[in-house]
């Protein structure tokens, strides 16, 4: 005797062909959507400020509007090892950010508000992955992975120059 199907069975014989199918025409995507934002116009021209990190000097571009700060890095393929982006906060708040879109692997420093250093986090390229400040900050400078580590620079290390009040 032969079965006869039921009608859900039938329901799911179709969507799985259907599944199947758009899936080897590619129709149906599978990835992270910040995997499939792949171009995007970095931000090049923000303006600049002087940063002092113990006898070192970093150019760092200020993204301190809400726009400029949701963009920051992203998009952007290296970066000088002098340079970095500093983002600037109206009130010290706990800070998280991700590398979604920013192809370039970054260290965050979360600076309080007179320059020191409160946390680092090293952060993986492309990754939605949170790093967070380890209490309320008004500051993150983003510089390229390694750069405060091999200058021996570390938490509770004290930044200098106008964005913290100090010349």
């Amino acid at each position: 005797m032969k079965a006869i199907p039921t009608r859900a069975a039938l329901l799911a014989l179709a969507l799985h062909a259907t599944l199947t199918t758009a899936l080897l025409c590619g129709t149906v995507a599978l990835m992270p959507v910040h995997a499939r934002e792949t171009t995007g116009n970095p931000q090049l021209s923000l303006p600049r400020t002087t940063i002092r990190a113990g006898m070192f000097n970093i150019d760092a571009q200020v993204a301190a509007t809400t726009d400029t700060r949701a963009t920051g890095l992203m998009w952007r393929r290296g970066m000088p090892q002098h340079e970095g982006m500093l983002f600037v906060f109206e009130q010290p708040a706990t800070q998280c950010f991700w590398m979604r879109n920013t192809p370039s692997p970054l260290t965050a420093a979360f600076v309080a508000e007179d320059g020191t250093i409160v946390n680092l986090a090293d952060m993986s390229p492309l990754s939605d992955d949170s790093h967070c400040s380890a209490k309320p900050v008004r500051f993150v400078l983003e510089m390229n992975q390694g750069w405060f580590a091999q200058r021996g620079i570390k938490a509770g290390s004290k930044l200098g120059g106008e964005a913290f009040g100090s010349r």
